[in-house]
């Protein structure tokens, strides 16, 4: 689901798979205000924005590295730890893109 929010879409308004997972506006809405509602989901394809032990910890626990919960629309993962490694692990496969 990662590429849902991670990847920009086209015109049609389907995620470009030829730009997957190299970050993108959000386009999700709430339905109620929500402080602090991200604008910009991170590119995460080939350096993902952390380092393995901050993702595995932000998989299994749902806490980004400055100790808080990830924010909505961000989905509170808690993953097993072998599950989280290889999510890290595809992620980091995969080409940086364009910057």
């Amino acid at each position: 689901m990662c590429g849902q929010c991670h990847t920009p879409r086209d015109s049609a308004g389907f995620p470009d798979r030829s730009r997957w997972l190299q970050g993108a506006p959000v386009w999700l809405v709430s339905a109620e205000p929500v402080a602090d509602w991200p604008l910009q989901a991170p590119r995460i394809a080939g350096t993902p924005p952390g380092s393995d032990t901050e993702l595995v910890t932000l998989l299994t626990t749902g806490i980004w590295r400055d100790g808080k919960p990830l924010r909505p629309p961000m989905p509170q993962f808690h993953m097993t730890r072998e599950d989280a490694d290889s999510v890290v692990a595809y992620l980091k496969s995969l080409g940086a893109g364009p910057q």
